[in-house]
């Protein structure tokens, strides 16, 4: 029913405007066509004045509706630098979209067709032209500078105490794998992936660093004020992880690993104190990765170092449950390794 009404309201727009073009039309060959043309030119000018009054009123008015609810508040330490480069990136431009915008208009208004006024024949200006290139190249050149500087501190070493976590982007969803006691994430082959078998990232079992890892699918768990380096990969099409809360995002491109690094500043229970019940850190795919892309999310629940323990210790390795069908009963002996792929036997060499 809505969508009718729209249709119509829609259809006596249109005849409305065409009914008023066309007494435009009459009235200019009654009053003759100088005489209308002055007219126009006159009240075009008026209205670009007051579009510029309204329109620069509506950028402030907007300015205070939205003010801190469009970016979500930044919790990490490249998001506090982030933040700031993208607040001095918006003053500079803001401030050159005033002065051009009230130029612009006023000089519509001010230099409007007159009787007896003849353009002014303003062909070339050296100096001007430097001006006008140069102080934007610079200020460009600054601005690149800086974020070229975070770009290699996000994506450079992270420190050696950083909590390694792999992550893994598949048609449509998320998965993490985290190394065990040993803080090493065991080597895998992509022709070893194979979900009925639970080993949906292809780990290579004769490596002995794959019997202690954790896979978790849609839910990464970090620890507050440690740094925390992802590594990221991608096991069919390309995704992109968008940390929005962390500023941070980095494509999964399938047989290239690519890494990022950042600090959480605020555990999830902290922020669900100031911001309510129904926060979550998410995890987004910020690429187009097919029909489900919409759908691509996952949480991310920043926590104490002694509630992270509690909660990998609770995790069973994923060694373990590829092999529990092969586990004797009573515990005693070694899993065979069925599952594995005789192929990556020269990669465990590299």
């Amino acid at each position: 029913m809505s969508t009718t009404w729209i249709i119509v309201a829609l259809l006596l727009g249109f005849i409305i405007v065409f009914q008023i073009a066309k007494a435009s039309e009459y009235v200019s060959i009654l009053k003759g066509e100088e005489k209308t043309r002055k007219d126009n030119n006159r009240i075009n000018a008026f209205l670009l004045l007051v579009f510029l009054v309204v329109g620069l009123f509506g950028v402030w008015y907007c300015n205070e509706k939205l003010k801190g609810k469009i970016l979500p508040p930044e919790t990490s330490d490249h998001g506090e630098k982030i933040d700031t480069m993208i607040w001095i990136t918006l003053a500079i431009t803001f401030f050159v979209f005033v002065v051009t915008q009230i130029l612009l208009f006023w000089f519509s208004y001010k230099y409007q067709e007159r009787e007896g006024q003849k353009a002014y024949y303003y062909p070339h200006n050296n100096k001007l032209e430097v001006i006008w290139t140069v102080i934007p190249a610079i200020t460009l050149t600054v601005l690149v500078g800086f974020g070229l500087f975070y770009w290699f501190q996000i994506t450079g070493e992270a420190p050696k105490d950083a909590q390694v976590i792999e992550v893994t982007g598949s048609q449509f969803k998320w998965e993490f794998r985290y190394p065990g006691k040993d803080g090493k994430l065991g080597k895998k082959y992509y022709k070893n992936i194979n979900e009925e078998k639970s080993n949906p990232l292809g780990q290579i079992w004769e490596d002995p660093d794959n019997r202690d890892d954790k896979v978790v699918n849609g839910e990464v768990h970090v620890v507050v004020n440690k740094p925390v380096k992802f590594i990221i990969g991608s096991k069919d099409v390309i995704h992109d992880v968008g940390l929005a809360h962390f500023r941070l995002k980095m494509d999964a491109v399938p047989g290239m690993p690519t890494t990022m690094w950042f600090t959480p500043k605020y555990t999830t229970k902290e922020m669900r104190a100031k911001y309510g019940e129904n926060f979550n850190y998410e995890i987004s795919c910020d690429q187009m990765c097919g029909q489900g892309h919409y759908g691509m999310r996952g949480v991310i629940v920043v926590e104490t170092e002694a509630e992270h323990r509690v909660w990998l210790a609770q995790k069973q390795s994923q060694y373990d449950i590829a092999h529990a069908s092969s586990t004797p009963a009573n515990g005693s002996g070694s899993p065979a390794d069925s599952t594995s792929n005789s192929k990556p036997t020269a990669l465990l060499n590299k």
